[in-house]
C-alpha cells in the first residue's frame, strides 16, 4: 500500500498540473480568438483595401501575442512531459519489475497449465465476459463441457436481470429451487419478496391495495421466520401518502437494497450450483499478492547476507502468512482434531465446525450419543 500511495501522490501532482495547464490553455486561447474575430469584425467594416494605420499596428500587436502565446504554451506543454516522466521512475522505484526469483515455473507445465486455463476461462464465465471465453477455449484447447458452462450462463443472466432492477428471472429461479434453498436456511426467496413490496410502494401513483395484496400472496409462508421485518413492512404503508422517504422507513428505499440483493443471490445460487463464491483467479491473485512483499523482503536480506539454501523448497512457504478469509480454506475430508482422514462420499457425518469425518469411527468412540472434541471445545 506504501508503494501504491507513494505513486499516487505522483500521479496526483501530475492530473492537478494537466488541469491548471488546460484552464490557463483555454483562457489564454479564448481570449485570442476574441481579439482575432473582433478585429476581423473592423477590417471587414473599413472594406477591402482601406485598413487604417491603427488597425495594420493592432493586426501586428495581435500577431505577436498570438505567436508569443503558442511559444508559451509550448514550454509549458514539454513541462508536462517531465512529470509524467517523474510517474514511471515513481513506479520503478517502488515496485519490483522482475518478479522471475519467486517464480515457479512448474506450474505451467503439462496437466497444471491446463488447470490454469481452466481456471482463468471459469473467472471470465462468472464475469460475464462469456465472448472472451469463448476465444480463450479455442485458443488454449480446452475442452470444457457445456455442463460446467451452464450454470455459469444461468448465473450471468440472474445477475445481468437484477442489475436493471429486474426480479422476475431471480424470483422464478428462486422458487424452482425453493426446497434446496430452504435445506440452506437460505432467506433469498423472502428478500427478493420484499424488493418486489418495496418496488411496488416505490411507484407513481402508489396502488396501496396492490401492494397489501401482494404481502398477503408472498409474505405468508415466511412469517415464522421474517416475522418482525413483514410487520415492519407493512408497518411503513402509514407513510406511503406522505412519501417513504420523507418517514423513519426511508432506509427500505436505499440502493444498496439492490446492491445485496445481487450478493444475497451470488452466494446462494453458488452454493446450491456447488461453486465457490469467489473466483478461484481472484483468491489465488489476492493471496499471491498478499505473499509476495514478504517473500521479496526475504529474498532481499538472503542476497544481502549472502545465505543460501535455506529456502529450498517450493512447497511451502518459509514463513506463516496472515491472508484474508476468503483465501482461508480447511480440508474437508480430514479432521485435524482425531487425525482421520474419509475418501467415502456416502460414509460421512457433517460436525458442528463444519469438516466431515468417518462415520462407523465416530460411532466407535460415541459416549450416550454424544462426541466432544476438546480441541474445539464443542460437544
Amino acid at each position: 500500500m506504501d508503494a501504491c500511495s507513494a505513486v499516487g501522490r505522483d500521479i496526483d501532482k501530475v492530473l492537478s498540473k494537466f488541469t491548471t495547464y488546460s484552464d490557463h490553455a483555454s483562457s489564454t486561447l479564448g481570449g485570442l480568438q476574441a481579439n482575432i474575430e473582433s478585429l476581423k469584425t473592423d477590417i471587414d467594416n473599413v472594406g477591402y483595401g482601406d485598413v487604417s494605420e491603427s488597425q495594420a499596428m493592432q493586426l501586428t500587436q495581435t500577431l505577436g501575442r498570438v505567436k508569443e502565446a503558442v511559444s508559451r504554451l509550448s514550454i509549458e506543454h514539454r513541462d508536462l512531459h517531465s512529470s509524467v516522466s517523474r510517474v514511471g521512475k515513481a513506479i520503478d522505484k517502488n515496485f519490483t519489475a522482475d518478479f522471475g526469483c519467486l517464480a515457479n515455473d512448474e506450474v505451467l507445465t503439462g496437466d497444471k497449465q491446463h488447470l490454469v486455463n481452466e481456471v482463468i476461462c471459469q473467472h471470465f464465465y462468472r464475469e460475464g465476459l462469456l465472448d472472451i471465453a469463448e476465444e480463450h477455449i479455442k485458443e488454449t484447447g480446452l475442452e470444457l463441457p457445456h455442463e460446467a458452462r451452464e450454470p455459469f450462463f444461468e448465473l450471468n443472466r440472474i445477475l445481468g436481470a437484477l442489475k436493471n432492477k429486474d426480479l422476475g428471472p431471480a424470483l422464478t429461479w428462486a422458487q424452482e429451487n425453493r426446497d434446496k434453498l430452504r435445506e440452506q436456511n437460505s432467506s433469498l426467496e423472502f428478500k427478493l419478496h420484499r424488493l418486489a413490496y418495496i418496488s411496488l410502494l416505490s411507484q407513481q401513483p402508489v396502488n396501496v391495495s396492490q401492494a397489501i395484496e401482494y404481502a398477503r400472496t408472498y409474505f405468508t409462508p415466511f412469517v415464522y421466520h421474517h416475522e418482525k421485518v413483514i410487520q415492519s413492512l407493512m408497518g411503513c404503508l402509514l407513510y406511503v401518502k406522505g412519501g417513504l422517504e420523507n418517514s423513519p422507513y426511508a432506509h427500505l428505499l436505499s440502493p444498496s437494497q439492490w446492491t445485496e440483493i445481487c450478493d444475497v443471490f451470488t452466494r446462494d445460487a453458488c452454493s446450491l450450483l456447488g461453486l465457490s463464491v469467489d473466483s478461484s483467479l481472484a483468491v489465488c491473485v489476492n493471496a499471491g499478492c498478499t505473499a509476495l512483499p514478504v517473500l521479496l523482503n526475504i529474498k532481499q536480506v538472503m542476497a544481502q547476507r549472502q545465505v543460501h539454501n535455506m529456502w529450498n523448497t517450493k512447497e511451502e512457504l518459509p514463513v506463516s502468512i496472515e491472508f484474508p478469509d476468503m483465501c482461508n480454506f480447511y480440508l474437508p475430508n480430514i479432521c485435524f482434531a482425531m487425525k482421520l482422514e474419509v475418501s467415502d462420499h456416502k460414509n460421512k457425518v457433517k460436525l458442528i465446525y463444519c469438516v466431515v469425518v468417518k462415520k462407523s469411527k465416530i460411532v466407535k468412540i460415541l459416549v450416550n450419543s454424544k462426541l466432544k472434541i476438546t480441541f474445539y471445545l464443542l460437544e
